[in-house]
């Protein structure tokens, strides 16, 4: 059924551009029940790091007008349980992986790649350079384009998966970033990562999140990521996963229409976990309809110059 929507993220190809984003998904069986995941373009599953983590200590999580707040703080099972436990499931299910890879050091996301590219049923990995919800990694690297280009250069000498670097909105120049981790030799860019806020309990007058400061996700930043990935498609020649605040296809149609090759659902699945099939199904409708392959909207936005 999805022939229409092929799409080649360099020179990985998949059945459709809808993905799941990380965090948003789980490891992507805890959906089994509701889905056949391997109808997904991609899960990006929650981000793994060498060694089990607690995340950040609760509340974690709270809603906010057209979105959430979270600072789980990548609480994860760590490379071995996943590799051991968790993909082996995956790969059976015909799922498509992309690994979200989370290190303190370039070293540990180098030797992340390493051990993941001899991990059987990897599709991709995609590096986190940009969770605002940890205190070392994350954010410490998308923000400086030196720091982000030294990890993308470690992890592409380390392995020959795909490799997808994930931006941070909060970088003070993202497309310097953009570039630079194109340089280091990064395969694709997958952009935004959420942006930091806060929600305050009035009553007890304490913060609803409990590390103050959490990732705000949802509608509310869609038009953010969109301004996004369209400057960042100016400045890179390298394909763009589109993520932030999606929840129908017509969400998807901007993204592909700013810059996008593909995109990642991910809020929009706590309210309903079938959005991603949902759009599948409805972008399948229009591209038969309208005779045409979603690659080809990429960046086909029409803007009038100042003098017409």
């Amino acid at each position: 059924m999805n022939d229409v929507l092929t799409t080649s993220i360099g020179e990985w190809q998949l059945a459709n551009p809808v993905m799941v984003a990380s965090g948003t998904f789980g490891y992507g069986l805890e959906y089994t029940d509701l889905m056949d995941i391997s109808r997904l373009g991609a899960i990006s599953v929650k981000g793994i790091s060498l060694n089990p983590r607690l995340g950040n200590p609760p509340p974690r999580v709270c809603e906010t007008p057209c979105g959430m707040l979270n600072a789980i703080g990548l609480a994860n099972v760590g490379y071995d349980v996943f590799v051991n436990e968790k993909l082996p499931e995956l790969r059976e299910r015909g799922a498509v992986v992309i690994v979200n890879t989370y290190g303190t050091s370039t070293e540990e996301f180098a030797e992340l790649a390493r051990r993941f590219d001899q991990a059987d049923g990897v599709a991709a990995l995609e590096v986190n350079i940009s969770c605002p919800n940890v205190k070392s990694g994350g954010m410490h690297f998308g923000a400086d384009p030196a720091a982000a280009a030294a990890v993308t250069a470690a992890v592409r000498q380390a392995t020959s998966l795909p490799v997808i670097v994930k931006l941070s909105p909060e970088a003070p120049d993202l497309r310097a970033v953009a570039q630079a981790v194109q340089g280091a030799g990064a395969d694709a860019l997958s952009l935004i990562n959420t942006i930091r806020g806060m929600s305050i309990n009035v009553r007890t007058r304490t913060p609803r999140i409990g590390p103050v400061f959490g990732g705000l996700s949802g509608p509310a930043i869609r038009p953010i990521a969109l301004r996004m990935v369209y400057e960042i498609y100016q400045v890179v020649d390298i394909p763009l996963i589109g993520i932030g605040g999606i929840t129908c296809f017509r969400d998807a149609l901007e993204f592909f229409l700013a810059g996008a090759t593909a995109i990642q659902v991910g809020t929009a699945n706590f309210k309903n976990p079938l959005t991603a099939i949902e759009i599948i199904d409805q972008l399948h409708e229009y591209c038969i309809a309208n005779q045409i392959n979603p690659s080809a909207l990429t960046g086909q936005i029409q803007i009038s110059s100042p003098n017409e």
